[in-house]
């Protein structure tokens, strides 16, 4: 479906929205959406970076690499994300998605959002919601995966949130020993600092990346950052 407009000035019509009518931009959003023909705004944003050709996007990684997907809020990363492993589970890959975030029927309900049959990939594809969910447990997890599996880590700045887990810095040097062991491919989910201000420059960048504890990003092989249906491709190290 094609928009009427590009993303960034339909937000900007929304933004305009929610000041004249004293609602919230969340809702402002969704009526913008409404009158393109779409559900919500997250399903536009969806759709729109479906212009992005995924495809493309997975043909850059490789087995052992260590991806970064990074986006502020409503901008797409978690479906990016997950559109990553549906193509990998199309080459028959196993697909894996690591969430302190979200439940199951969310995740599922992100499949039809980006035009994929969860029912397609069953056999491949696994969730897991635990709140032990560390490096270890990722490993524990992933310990008998083969070759080509591709792991999403939602999100990067949980991983230490809890005083008994692991510095983020030692669980993402962890598991980059682990994938480069196993041959896996690992996206981890970023925020972006609220702080990044689009009208200095169209997409995130490294600089922008969320670290409230310490983190080396040479550490990431690759790096997609997302804004209003642009993506930017970075090469981390």
């Amino acid at each position: 479906m094609r928009l009427s407009a590009p993303v960034y000035h339909l937000k900007r019509k929304a933004r305009l929205l929610s000041r004249q009518q004293n609602i919230p931009l969340h809702a402002a959003l969704d009526r913008i959406a409404a009158s393109e023909g779409f559900e919500g705004w997250s399903l536009l944003s969806a759709r729109a970076n479906t212009d992005v050709s995924v495809s493309e996007l997975y043909s850059r990684l490789k087995p052992g690499d260590l991806v970064l997907v990074g986006a502020r809020p409503g901008h797409g990363k978690t479906l990016m994300s997950l559109r990553l492993a549906v193509e990998a589970m199309k080459l028959g890959n196993r697909g894996v998605f690591f969430t302190l975030e979200d439940t199951e029927t969310v995740v599922r309900n992100r499949f039809r959002m980006i035009d994929a049959d969860h029912a397609e990939f069953a056999a491949l594809f696994a969730f897991d919601n635990s709140d032990a969910i560390s490096a270890d447990y990722i490993i524990a997890k992933l310990a008998m995966a083969p070759s080509g599996t591709l792991a999403v880590v939602d999100y990067l700045q949980l991983l230490d949130q809890k005083r008994e887990k692991p510095e983020l810095m030692a669980q993402v040097q962890t598991l980059k020993a682990f994938a480069r062991d196993r041959g896996a491919i690992i996206v981890f989910i970023s925020q972006i600092d609220r702080s990044y201000d689009p009208a200095l420059k169209p997409v995130p960048d490294p600089e922008d990346v969320r670290l409230p504890n310490p983190l080396d990003l040479k550490l990431f092989d690759k790096m997609f950052f997302l804004h209003d249906g642009q993506v930017q491709i970075r090469a981390a190290s």
